[in-house]
């Protein structure tokens, strides 16, 4: 079995640098939400791993987040996809916790929720604090494009996995295991 967990701004939404607040301002990205569903049935576990500083900010509440993600939920139901789970860390960049990306906290919680190994797990993400939590965590890393994914400078492109967006990757992961 194969675990594909999932950076949320900028990878399955479009970012913003006000943080997104409330389920008005979360706006999926084109093809994001048909290539979750074409995770779930190809029975891939998805999960979310997502640093949410806005709550620590005091911008929006555990409940604002909840919201949004209940409009995510929905969107994706129309698309016949789901999230198995959300991970996201509530801290600031000053609080020094485990949970916040880069340090792997999130995706090491994912991975013993779903008793996979790293080898058979992907963290997706667009930024490189994303890649260096995934090699933390010795998960497999991929960069997409989209979000701030067109910005991130990468050390050793012969090693990472760049796909334009999420669609791009899973539709070449699927391939590969179909």
């Amino acid at each position: 079995m194969k675990l594909i967990i999932l950076d949320r701004d900028g990878v399955i939404n479009e970012d913003s640098p006000d943080f997104v607040k409330s389920p008005e301002e979360w706006h999926a990205i084109p093809g994001s939400l048909e290539a979750i569903a074409l995770m779930n049935h190809a029975n891939i576990s998805v999960a979310i791993a997502s640093n949410q500083s806005g709550i620590a900010r005091g911008l929006f509440s555990e409940i604002t987040l909840d919201a949004i993600h209940q409009k995510m939920a929905h969107e994706l139901m129309a698309h016949q996809g789901y999230i198995d789970r959300i991970f996201y860390c509530p801290h600031g960049p000053n609080d020094h916790c485990e949970c916040r990306k880069p340090k792997p906290g999130l995706l090491l919680q994912a991975m013993q929720y779903f008793n996979i190994a790293p080898e058979d797990t992907y963290f997706v993400g667009d930024s490189q604090r994303d890649i260096d939590a995934a090699i933390a965590a010795h998960c497999q890393p991929v960069l997409v494009r989209s979000g701030n994914g067109s910005n991130t400078r990468i050390t050793d492109a012969s090693t990472l996995p760049v796909y334009n967006d999420l669609l791009a990757f899973v539709q070449t992961l699927t391939g590969k295991i179909s």
